[in-house]
């Protein structure tokens, strides 16, 4: 396939795919700590706190932490203690599900897995010190006959290269090509997923995240 939208709108569904009558979706993250949506996701936590400052995110902060309480430091909290990806797999067989996708990483930009691209903010690293992915994905493929698929939000909210890149009007690719394209690469490479659930990429044109010539190189 070339990098061309042309080429890769040329590629047919794959059959199990195009036949899947349900699928199970797993958000899961260091937002799973303050656990606190109101009424909307609880997974944008961080940027409706602290970009956004909605009444409700604010208020719940204020009332429940310290002042100097900063949103890596929910992380710690985020220990996945009781995480069995085994119990996991087998209650997703029993259910009928046709595949899984499970978070590797949401817009606030930690990973769940040992990324040698997020340092210091990956589940290895601070949390949970598993690698979350690597566990479930296991888990699924020895235990299951369900295709394991995995989520990844491209943008993050608070990353000052996105931040920057953005505030240029996508005309610079610091955090595309440092951060988001090849954590994206990095997760194919080491669990080769049958979906990759691409999100986050509303914001700038696919020229800037370089869509088409990541969608060939999938494919090839």
């Amino acid at each position: 396939y070339q990098p061309t939208w042309e080429s890769i709108d040329s590629r047919p569904l794959p059959a199990w795919y195009d036949h899947g009558k349900l699928g199970i979706f797993i958000h899961w993250g260091v937002f799973s700590v303050p656990s606190a949506g109101f009424n909307s996701q609880s997974e944008w936590f961080w940027t409706y706190w602290r970009q956004e400052k909605l009444p409700a995110y604010v208020n719940f902060m204020k009332n429940n932490y310290r002042p100097d309480f900063t949103y890596a430091d929910f992380a710690r909290d985020f220990t996945a203690e009781f995480f069995d990806p085994n119990a996991w797999a087998e209650l997703f067989q029993s259910s009928g599900a046709d595949y899984i996708v499970f978070t590797s990483k949401h817009g606030e930009g930690f990973t769940n897995w040992p990324s040698n691209i997020s340092f210091n903010w990956n589940s290895m690293e601070v949390g949970p010190q598993r690698d979350l992915v690597g566990e479930l994905m296991t888990a699924i493929r020895t235990k299951t006959n369900l295709h394991f698929g995995l989520y990844h939000c491209l943008y993050e909210w608070l990353n000052p290269l996105y931040i920057n890149d953005k505030a240029n009007n996508w005309k610079s690719y610091d955090f595309v090509r440092t951060k988001a394209m090849p954590a994206l690469y990095e997760i194919v490479n080491k669990y080769q997923p049958d979906i990759v659930w691409s999100d986050g990429d509303y914001e700038a044109p696919d020229t800037y995240w370089g869509s088409t010539e990541f969608l060939a190189w999938l494919y090839n």
